[in-house]
């Protein structure tokens, strides 16, 4: 089983064209890539009782992605994205992140889990981050962590307090994906790929095990113990970029349980791993986000879709 914990929300995307509301969220949409890749797993999150709720779970359904929380009785996080004629987005935020009484449910929904991603928003606003904190925690000694920090400097404005926050999240994890943007704000003034190294360097080893850096059209980069990587971003007609990383990161961890590397058992394998096998899962994410840039929203593809040769292009 695997978990992915953090925000729900909705993105209302605004085009030149119109307006078109679609489920999000950076963990959600993970989530739902996992699924479509053909893994059991579970959300736990939070949304409202609401319309915007009820898109959530219905979305959630139908990707087969287990709920274990109920929705709850304050609204539904909205995200509102401005697209450019580049396809980039830009956002504002609505936002409710708590998960009271989350800790006495843990032992019982993380039982079994070989693996727990999380990130974004999450992980950084409170009151809720601090459960975040508390579950990966909980889960270290029995699972593969992974974190994406997913800046969003339009919520959380600090950036101290937010290097202080995601440094305590990249001890604690075995695998790591950040982009460029999110470095180079964490890190102002130091090359994104240097800041990827020294987090491969916190925890010593008990620290992350590989660490990914997104850089849009120039391809990914990643770092583990044995060495560094990169791939080239094949061109792709881009539609926009929501859900982009998300599909990526969602890819890297399909591949690393692919890989038979998921669970704190396989730790020392996914340390030792070669930058050939880091490469060859790097280029499955990639695959995976290029199909989502290439149509309109947070639409992650299927094992099916990924298998079939659809083309690779540019991710974030």
């Amino acid at each position: 089983m695997l978990t992915v914990i953090g925000e729900a929300l909705v993105d209302v995307v605004q085009r030149s064209s119109g307006i078109e509301a679609h489920v999000g969220g950076s963990p959600l949409n993970v989530a739902v890539g996992l699924a479509r890749l053909d893994h059991p797993v579970q959300f736990i999150g939070r949304y409202g009782r609401d319309a915007y709720g009820d898109s959530v779970a219905a979305h959630l359904r139908s990707s087969s992605v287990m709920v274990p929380l109920p929705p709850d009785e304050k609204a539904t996080s909205v995200a509102t994205a401005q697209i450019d004629d580049d396809g980039a987005a830009t956002y504002v935020f609505d936002l409710t992140w708590e998960l009271p009484g989350l800790a006495g449910r843990l032992p019982l929904m993380l039982q079994g889990a070989t693996l727990l991603h999380t990130g974004s928003i999450a992980t950084f606003l409170e009151p809720g981050a601090a459960d975040v904190l508390a579950a990966v925690e909980h889960a270290h000694p029995g699972s593969t962590i992974s974190f994406d920090p997913n800046c969003r400097p339009s919520i959380i404005t600090d950036v101290e307090y937010a290097r202080t926050q995601a440094e305590r999240f990249v001890v604690l994890s075995d695998v790591v994906k950040a982009s460029d943007e999110d470095l180079e704000w964490l890190y102002p003034g130091v090359d994104p790929t240097e800041s990827a190294r020294r987090w491969l360097s916190l925890g010593g080893d008990e620290g992350p095990a590989l660490v990914v850096v997104t850089r849009g059209s120039r391809g990914p980069w990643g770092v583990t113990r044995a060495g560094e990587t990169q791939i080239p971003a094949p061109s792709v007609n881009v539609v926009d970029t929501v859900g982009a990383g998300d599909s990526f990161m969602a890819g890297l961890l399909s591949a690393i349980v692919d890989h038979g590397l998921d669970g704190a058992q396989n730790r020392g394998a996914l340390r030792a791993m070669p930058v050939e096998t880091l490469a060859a899962i790097m280029d499955h994410a990639t695959r995976a986000a290029a199909v989502t840039v290439s149509r309109a929203g947070a639409n992650p593809p299927t094992r099916a879709e990924l298998n079939h040769g659809t083309a690779a292009g540019k991710v974030g």
